[in-house]
């Protein structure tokens, strides 16, 4: 969730498709006459084998969980329309019929998920490979992790043509084909070419788009960016991505006309749009999961951590990824402890970190270092009845994420670079007794919505991340109460509702430009 599009607070397709009813129909009707194509690497339903206590092995499903795939199911349950994905559970290829297709929600069947099967070779060249060696250090401005391998990038096109001639044929003149995320770059292009012009195409680029002098350094951003030029219509999350994106079209591409002002590329005969839709999160439903987790839940959580009933708790939810910021919060807190020996035992940082992307070096690098320097924290100021920092990777279930959330008493949240960062929201959103604190990167693309309420930090300045830390501590009630509800409303106002609206008014009013 960037972040890339992963939401830490799990919520099922069937709570949504009844608290947001009615904007779901909304954005329904507007669409009602198309055929709507959803096309991402990640699928809404995953079907895998578990064992059973005799050793017998049973199909389970997992559902939407968060972020676009809980935002977008219920939509598509009203669309009858097609999501295609890659099919990567273990039970998945039993579950569909011969053309790899399955009618969802299982319970309620009312749209399909048209599954893409990829090879070991397939997934490790495309999604392991050039996805998240080479675009996904790119975009977040971490160089020294980039890998341009020209048979990875091989791969990378010919997977995205799998999934542009799977998104062909299921298209009719009328279809409205929204792609996700970084891992389609070619795809658009791919399908236009084989289109005719009424079929309107969007995609929507969950992380940071980066400026044009370090765009330029990808050997294939010609062949990116025309790829993208495919689309109709370009999504953010930010205004700056957009000014980013507009930049490397106009520097890198030839014969592309860019109006800065419109957000207007024409190329090849053809217009794209590029606009800034900043995503949220399913606010109501996480203020209602936070609402039902009684006290007791959080004094059984402490308990277990070994955790005094009056100790404050400092929380931070990540992925295990090197844009995190992970080790630079860590050692914030060391400087604090170090500095500042009177917050020895006031507090206890408790890290939910998940393990991501564990096939990749970068990432089994940074999941040592982290473990390296909660080590020596503890080592160095642990006492008998006191661990500075917790690490927990194991998965969570819903209720105790929510009360980790609701019952800390501040949230750390820093990456080095985000498309957005949901887990800010979510923070937020469970806050409903209004005296939980955030400090939020300035480089988070969440900041600039959530900024002016927040404690804003730079992760790569050690002194002053320590010093917002205990800002946040310290911060008088009536401030905590004041800051919160200033931050809640922004994320209810803007949820994910609020970003989906926006992006279909867009394709209605882009579609009505052109007399389609």
């Amino acid at each position: 969730m960037s972040n890339d599009w992963r939401s830490a607070t799990g919520i099922s397709s069937h709570q949504i498709s009844q608290t947001k009813g009615k904007e779901g129909s909304e954005i329904a009707t507007s669409l009602s006459n198309d055929t709507v194509i959803v096309v991402s690497n990640r699928q809404p339903y995953r079907h895998r084998y578990q064992q059973n206590g005799e050793g017998e092995s049973t199909i389970t499903v997992d559902r939407p969980t968060g972020g676009l795939t809980a935002g977008l199911d219920p939509v598509m349950q009203r669309l009858n329309g097609t999501w295609i994905a890659w099919g990567d559970g273990g039970a998945d290829r039993d579950t569909t019929d011969e053309d790899g297709k399955l009618s969802v929600p299982p319970e309620d069947p009312q749209y399909t998920l048209q599954r893409l099967w990829l090879s070991d070779s397939d997934v490790n060249g495309y999604y392991y490979g050039y996805s998240n060696r080479a675009l996904w250090p790119l975009c977040h401005l971490a160089m020294g992790n980039t890998e341009f391998d020209s048979e990875q990038w091989r791969q990378y096109r010919a997977v995205n043509r799998k999934f542009a001639d799977q998104v062909l044929e299921h298209t009719t003149d009328d279809s409205v084909i929204w792609f996700q995320d970084y891992h389609l770059a070619c795809a658009p292009q791919l399908v236009r070419s084989q289109c005719s012009s009424d079929q309107f195409i969007l995609h929507f680029w969950h992380i940071p788009w980066p400026p044009v002098d370090a765009f330029r350094a990808c050997p294939q951003h010609q062949e990116l960016l025309e790829g993208l030029l495919g689309n109709d219509l370009i999504g953010f999350h930010v205004s700056q991505y957009c000014q980013n994106f507009l930049e490397c079209v106009e520097t890198l591409v030839e014969h592309a006309d860019v109006d800065y002002d419109s957000g207007r590329i024409c190329h090849g005969g053809r217009e794209t749009v590029v606009k800034a839709f900043p995503m949220g999160v399913d606010a109501d439903t996480i203020k209602r999961q936070s609402t039902n987790v009684p006290e007791s839940m959080w004094q059984e959580f402490k308990n277990e951590f070994g955790l005094a009933s009056d100790l404050r708790v400092v929380l931070g939810v990540d992925r295990l990824d090197y844009t995190k910021g992970i080790p630079e919060r860590l050692q914030a807190l060391e400087h604090l402890w170090a500095e500042r020996p009177e917050w020895r035992g006031d507090f206890t940082y408790v890290q939910k970190g998940s393990e991501s992307r564990s096939e990749i070096p970068a990432y089994q690098q940074l999941q040592d270092r982290v473990s390296t320097i909660i080590d020596r924290i503890n080592a160095r100021f642990g006492s008998d009845d006191w661990q500075p920092v917790i690490m927990i990777g194991e998965k969570l279930p819903r209720d105790t994420l929510c009360g980790l959330y609701r019952y800390s008493d501040v949230a750390l949240v820093s990456p080095l670079r985000d498309g957005m960062n949901l887990v800010a929201q979510e923070y937020v959103a469970s806050q409903i007794d209004d005296d939980g604190v955030l400090v939020l990167s300035e480089l988070a693309g969440s900041h600039e919505r959530l900024g002016d309420a927040v404690i804003s930090v730079n992760p790569y300045d050690t002194e002053a991340h320590a010093d917002a830390i205990e800002q946040a501590i310290t911060m008088p009630e009536a401030e905590r109460r004041h800051r919160s509800r200033r931050l809640r409303r922004k994320v209810h106002n803007n949820d994910i509702n609020a970003w989906l609206h926006d992006m279909f008014d867009t394709v209605d009013q882009l579609r009505g430009n052109t007399g389609s």
